[in-house]
């Protein structure tokens, strides 16, 4: 094995550790568990990721990155605007149903509770995330909408609508407490909530 190969393993299994101890523990996770589990020392997590705060910003980006990836799979270009989201809609429906939701959200509340405790770590993990909602913000630019086009900042505010929106409902549904929160009712809000904004009756530097 390169040396490139074992550096590569050994993210990899702290970043699996990091999941597991985090979502348990939140921001009493103790590294010296993580590197246990992960059959290696402190030192690994510090060459690899600088520091505990490092380790959760990179297990963030890591567990966001294959879900936009997925996203850009469900949603095709070519769609119109309210089509796009009624895609996106009932795509994020459906990850409340796999088999990892209550682990996604535990670690959701878990992180939500670290930045809490933590504005240094908070302000990490906000710019993180920001990062990884540019392929949401790509996503919807240039697609048509009620005779106009899409920019990029009309796309940004749309996304931070839907985030809000999807969190929410999608906590609901894992929870129980939307127990008839289906995809139509995902899509038929979604719809709902972009018909409602102005995305390109105004201008974009008002947005």
């Amino acid at each position: 094995m390169s040396r490139a190969e074992a550096r590569e393993r050994n993210r990899r299994a702290l970043l699996d550790a990091a999941f597991q101890v985090v979502s348990r523990d939140g921001y009493r996770a103790r590294l010296d568990e993580i590197a246990e589990r992960a059959g290696l020392t402190t030192g690994a997590v510090y060459s690899l990721f600088g520091s505990k705060n490092g380790l959760i910003v990179a297990l963030v980006a890591d567990y966001l990155r294959p879900y936009y990836d997925d996203v850009e799979r469900a949603v095709p270009a070519g769609l119109e605007l309210l089509e796009a989201v009624d895609a996106f809609a009932r795509y994020y429906r459906r990850t409340c149903d796999a088999p990892d939701a209550r682990s996604g959200l535990s670690l959701q509340i878990t992180l939500l509770d670290m930045a809490l405790h933590d504005p240094d770590l908070g302000a990490q993990l906000a710019a993180s995330v920001r990062s990884q909602e540019t392929h949401l913000i790509a996503l919807f630019s240039g697609r048509s909408h009620r005779g106009g086009v899409v920019t990029p900042p009309q796309a940004h505010r749309l996304t931070t609508a839907l985030r809000a929106l999807f969190t929410g409902l999608g906590q609901g549904v894992t929870l129980g407490l939307a127990p008839d929160a289906d995809e139509q009712f995902f899509a038929d809000t979604a719809r709902a909530l972009v018909s409602e904004m102005s995305l390109v009756d105004r201008d974009a530097d008002a947005l």
